[in-house]
């Protein structure tokens, strides 16, 4: 019989889990997001070619994004990673994350270890440029590097996830970024019970979270009542995030239960209480993702800044 981890258990030592995480001192905390900051920074993909620090401020800035996705990949030159931190700095653009965006627990060896050394090496160019974090999903254990299957939500594939995050981390020792997980529907972190259960069992000061509420809204019950699912991850995990995404989604009608990404506006998410609950954090970006061009970017920025006048929240 399949060993899962069930829901009921995480709901049995959440309470446990999350003050026993507080108490220990500085354990995956940054205090540049402690204390409430009242203003949001908002993010997205910049297009054209931006090879030149200057070149990049100025796209950023002209989207009147005050967050950008990291411009440079793991390997660019370390003069060049410097000049972009220093311009990013000067601008008071905080480099939100960078991409890990692989497989570390395939069962695929060839893949699994190609997984494991790209992951260290955008940890490490996370470290170097100072970005926020370094995000990677979990992983599955299917054919599919972001697919579901029966085995990832089991005690066993908990385990995996366990070694390979500490891993990831042991091997670059960060200390001006935190190797994160992004929630996700159908893998470990699903909710923000198992991600308090991940980060007591990985147990390393440099593991942060990365929240796309979005990616756990996997039910019509969590998507109706996604605003009180929503405060609920940032009560449990807020101390812990360091960077979200932002997108949206949508309840379908067929006769099984369907939902759908949509562009921010579109769908159901409760943006005022999203908002609201990341104006609480301070430097912590909401980043725009999965558009397909600079128009479609203008408008989902445009429904979040709709939507943050609506709650009475800035930008910064």
């Amino acid at each position: 019989m399949t060993n899962k981890l069930s829901r009921r258990n995480f709901a049995r030592l959440t309470l446990a889990g999350s003050a026993s995480l507080l108490a220990v001192k500085g354990f995956g905390i940054n205090s540049d997001n402690q204390g409430a900051s009242g203003c949001i920074r908002l993010g997205g993909p910049v297009f054209g070619d931006l090879k030149d620090p200057g070149a990049w401020v100025k796209a950023v800035k002209a989207k009147g994004y005050s967050a950008s996705y990291c411009p440079v990949s793991p390997g660019t030159d370390e003069k060049i990673v410097k000049a972009f931190e220093k311009a990013a700095k000067d601008a008071d653009i905080i480099i939100s994350e960078v991409g890990a965006w692989s497989n570390p627990i395939s069962k695929n060896e060839k893949e699994r270890n190609d997984a494991l050394k790209k992951c260290k090496e955008a940890l490490a160019l996370a470290d170097l440029i100072g970005a926020n974090c370094c995000v990677n999903i979990t992983g599955s254990r299917g054919e599919k590097w972001d697919g579901p299957d029966p085995e990832n939500l089991t005690k066993e594939t908990f385990d995996i996830i366990v070694q390979s995050t500490r891993e990831i981390i042991d091997a670059v020792k960060p200390v001006r970024t935190f190797y994160t997980l992004e929630t996700m529907p159908w893998a470990y972190p699903d909710s923000p019970d198992s991600y308090l259960q991940l980060i007591k069992a990985i147990d390393r000061k440099q593991l942060g979270v990365h929240l796309d509420p979005v990616n756990m809204i996997n039910s019509p019950e969590r998507y109706y009542k996604n605003g009180a699912f929503i405060k609920d991850c940032f009560a449990k995990l807020g101390p812990f995030i360091k960077n979200c995404h932002a997108k949206d989604i949508r309840l379908g009608t067929n006769l099984t239960v369907h939902l759908d990404e949509v562009i921010i506006g579109t769908g159901g998410l409760d943006y005022r209480v999203f908002l609201t609950e990341l104006s609480k954090l301070k430097n912590v970006p909401l980043m725009l993702e999965h558009l397909k061009t600079p128009e479609e970017y203008d408008q989902a920025a445009a429904a979040v800044r709709k939507a943050a006048v609506s709650a009475g929240i800035k930008f910064c």
